[in-house]
């Protein structure tokens, strides 16, 4: 298993903290040399904020845990392509490297701007596919649930 998986199935791990909360199941951890610095999953419903997404949290998280708000040397792994308010506040917080696990064609940044926008820091690396199939079924999975 590569760090970049293991660190998703940490996402994932989130993930299904979200789902068994009732929430969109996506989650997040933000990596610094090796190091869990922040982490989260979609709170918007426990919160009623539209704003609690998986990575809003990783990167509060991450922030308090480094004393400061940027993070160029920091990775974020979320198991779904991060929407356009996301994408945003990578950008300000000029993180090193995005990875995620599945493309989000409805809301996520990479799919929905074409060409993208300049929402990220021109140096942010961006990477999809790592453990794509885990993190489109827990989605699949969810949405079924709750549609019955």
């Amino acid at each position: 298993m590569t760090d970049d998986e293991r660190f998703m199935a940490l996402a994932l791990a989130e993930a299904q903290e979200a789902y068994d909360a009732g929430e969109v199941p996506i989650g997040a951890v933000i990596v610094s040399r090796g190091r869990i610095i922040g982490r989260g999953h979609n709170l918007t419903e426990t919160l009623t904020d539209v704003t609690a997404h998986a990575e809003m949290m990783a990167l509060t998280a991450a922030c308090n845990t480094l004393g400061g708000k940027y993070l160029p040397d920091c990775t974020i792994y979320v198991t779904v392509e991060p929407c356009t308010m996301c994408a945003g506040a990578l950008g300000w917080s000029h993180i090193g490297r995005i990875v995620y696990g599945t493309r989000d064609e409805k809301r996520g940044y990479f799919s929905c701007t074409t060409p993208p926008l300049r929402a990220l820091h021109p140096k942010t690396i961006v990477e999809s596919g790592v453990l794509e199939d885990e993190c489109k079924q827990i989605m699949t999975d969810f949405f079924k649930k709750i549609r019955k």
